[in-house]
């Protein structure tokens, strides 16, 4: 059995059916993602455009693609007739791109908003205010071409749990609090993307729908 087999079956065999894995595959040359993909997994999670551009058509067509990464405005044309989800959605500028080259794909992306909940500089994402002020734009209500499908947020680099705990409690609490107020009709607003390869398990107990796995996957870069 290889690494990455037993690897997959031992995150799988700890994750509660409700939890999605995104195999974070950035990196990693095409032939460990195929592996992966005969093993059943089909979701993957790339941070770099053109990394992302270079490996999808050499992969199975119904591989789901995860944007997991900072994403600039100019490069959305590249992704957006192919991506499942662009998880890390952290402006009105950038909904707006994605929205404009969706409908030039005749398509509908997915996307989360990504959110600021770790205590570093470093890390991207919409604060409390800007998210609300975000839904609650004329701009956003005209958009056709996107469907808001959760919220995604990257804790702190720590290896203090009660940290880890509070960042992603605090997702889940204003995943819930967004919801109420402006996606409580709509079921497909229903992801919570927290959790990596060093903090996923307490991010499931936080009430993660969806892990970014890649070193506990694919072994160390």
């Amino acid at each position: 059995m290889s690494s990455i087999h037993s690897n997959l079956q031992a995150i799988l065999a700890q994750l509660p059916a409700t939890v999605k894995l995104v195999a974070v595959s950035k990196t990693k040359p095409v032939s460990i993602i195929q592996e992966a993909y005969q093993l059943g997994q089909r979701d993957f999670g790339e941070n770099k455009v053109q990394e992302l551009c270079n490996k999808q058509p050499l992969l199975p067509p119904d591989i789901r693609w995860h944007l997991i990464g900072h994403l600039q405005t100019n490069k959305v044309k590249y992704i957006a007739p192919f991506v499942h989800l662009i998880q890390s959605v952290d402006s009105l500028k950038l909904l707006s791109e994605i929205n404009k080259q969706a409908g030039k794909n005749d398509r509908i992306i997915n996307c989360l908003l990504q959110v600021y909940i770790a205590s570093e500089e470093t890390k991207f994402g919409l604060a409390k205010e800007e998210l609300v002020e975000l839904l609650q734009s004329p701009e956003y209500a005209a958009m056709k071409h996107i469907a808001i499908a959760g919220l995604m947020g990257m804790a702190s680099n720590t290896t203090n749990t009660q940290q880890l705990h509070n960042e992603f409690k605090s997702l889940k609490t204003l995943f819930t609090e967004v919801k109420n107020s402006f996606f409580s009709n709509i079921n497909t607003f229903k992801e919570i993307s927290m959790g990596m390869s060093g903090d996923y398990l307490i991010a499931v107990e936080e009430g993660s729908t969806m892990i970014r796995v890649g070193s506990s996957l694919f072994g160390e870069r």
